[in-house]
């Protein structure tokens, strides 16, 4: 119980010096008073043993309503300090669907990342599903370019994800941050994205929600790692697909236009869609299409034409804007047929050389258009007189010429007469 007690006031002080609502000498020196036992409040003979959090109100330090508004967050940490092997360092992040701590595993003696399900959502059995279909899917996806899984579990009423620590930020930080990335930067992130999708999908993965926040970057070495395998789903799940048809599963500024509708064979070619999307928002530092709501943005994905990236930032080459419209073709069967080909594209850009798969995409088309275009046009020429036909320079040089023979005719009969 003493134990129980200890660790609650550990957490209780490193939240609320976090939140900045005490000083850390203050939680030191009120923290050494409740191991040496002592006691607060009441009259004498009515006190009693103070923990963390009642010291803190007594010396006004904080509130109790502002103790009430960190509960949440306490019980998720608590929650964090009760998996077996590992010691909770601190809290990284927070989301609807999970907070993510650092922590360290005490067998390996390696720093780690942990994401522990939101107390709301264990009676829930999509989101605990979802949770443990996360973990699956990255354990069994091992490349360079892709936050490895340690391992997936249970610990008393709490779920919890174990994970490789990333120690860096997010694309979406930079983009926040720096406003655009410059193309060479973001030719080699995109690279590094699309071994990763490559990997992914030879393994029978599509993740389907590729977006700068889930591409994490190593302060270390600037690497990139694609994480968040949180709407991963196998390929072959067809029991799964079939359960999400018509649901638009994805983040609305980034999401492939089959998404969106709902369908059931979504395939790899949507995450080709996300990382084109993504890339865009990067060499722009504009999402492709913007709104007011979710639905008016997947509305534009669906029906509006994307400004190609190069006329936004006119420093792009021609090369990386056709592979990002490439990508983001709505016609699925007009985008790459694999993270493979793509790759290609962006390693010749990076060589400074052409995008050839985009180009065989557009060409093909092109010649298509210009081909039906010609016989339209031909088709519309109506069949004229050949004189009718001739320009008006040569029409009104030949009536001259009529007229001047008439005039010679006449003076040859006067002549005669």
């Amino acid at each position: 119980m003493e134990q129980t007690q200890s660790n609650l006031d550990s957490t209780v002080g490193r939240l609320v010096v976090e939140k900045g609502l005490a000083a850390q000498q203050d939680v030191n020196r009120l923290l050494e008073r409740v191991k040496q036992g002592s006691s607060i409040g009441g009259a004498s003979g009515d006190s009693k043993q103070g923990s963390l959090a009642s010291m803190l109100i007594a010396e006004g330090l904080v509130t109790q309503k502002q103790l009430d508004r960190l509960k949440p967050e306490l019980e998720e940490r608590r929650a964090g300090a009760q998996i077996p092997g590992y010691q909770i360092i601190r809290q990284l992040g927070a989301g609807a669907m999970a907070r993510v701590f650092l922590a360290k595993q005490i067998s390996l003696d390696r720093m780690v990342a942990i994401k522990v399900l939101p107390q709301k959502f264990t009676n829930n059995p999509d989101f605990v599903a979802r949770f443990y279909a996360e973990g699956k899917a990255a354990a069994k996806l091992n490349h360079p370019n892709i936050v490895q899984a340690f391992d997936v579990g249970k610990s008393g009423d709490y779920h919890y994800f174990v994970m490789e620590f990333v120690d860096g930020r997010t694309v979406y930080d930079d983009i926040t941050e720096q406003g655009v990335y410059s193309e060479e930067d973001a030719v080699r992130i995109g690279i590094e994205c699309a071994k990763a999708l490559d990997h992914a999908h030879k393994q029978g993965f599509i993740h389907r929600d590729v977006k700068p926040k889930n591409i994490m970057m190593a302060n270390a070495d600037n690497g990139s790692k694609l994480a968040d395998m949180g709407l991963a789903r196998a390929v072959s799940d067809v029991e799964a697909a079939e359960a999400e048809a018509g649901k638009a599963y994805g983040t609305p500024y980034y999401i492939s236009p089959e998404q969106i509708r709902g369908e059931v064979d979504v395939d790899a070619r949507a995450d080709i869609y996300s990382l084109g999307a993504t890339m865009y928002h990067m060499v722009t530092g504009q999402v492709p299409f913007d709104g007011a709501n979710p639905s008016t943005v997947m509305h534009k994905h669906l029906k509006n034409a994307l400004v190609p990236p190069d006329h936004l930032n006119k420093s792009l080459s021609s090369g990386i804007s056709e592979v990002i419209e490439v990508c983001m073709a709505k016609d699925r069967s007009k985008r790459y047929a694999s993270a493979a080909d793509m790759l290609e594209d962006l390693q010749s850009i990076q060589r400074g050389e052409a995008p050839m798969q985009a180009r065989k995409v557009f060409d093909v088309g092109a010649l298509a258009t210009l081909a039906s275009t010609e016989e339209e046009q031909v088709n519309a020429i109506p069949e004229e007189d050949p004189l009718t036909a001739l320009p008006e320079f040569w029409l009104a040089l030949s009536g001259w010429v009529v007229a001047v023979m008439m005039f010679i005719a006449l003076l040859l009969a006067n002549a005669m007469l």
